[in-house]
């Protein structure tokens, strides 16, 4: 996993927290919704990432 990658997940993550907390401010259901869907988004291909990452280290060996 490279660093850009997490970086930009990480900053993915943050945008979402802010957008939900924004929409739960003001009351905006929609905002919540694309904020949960935003964080949600970069906690899945973080997770994929990581799984990608673990099969590498250990010789691609899926077996």
């Amino acid at each position: 996993m490279t660093v850009s990658r997490t970086t930009r997940n990480q900053a993915q993550v943050m945008k979402g927290r802010v957008t939900e907390e924004l929409g739960r401010v003001t009351h905006n259901r929609r905002l919540q919704r694309r904020g949960r869907a935003d964080r949600v988004s970069a906690s899945v291909k973080q997770a994929v990432d990581k799984a990608k990452a673990a099969f590498t280290r250990n010789g691609g060996d899926a077996r």
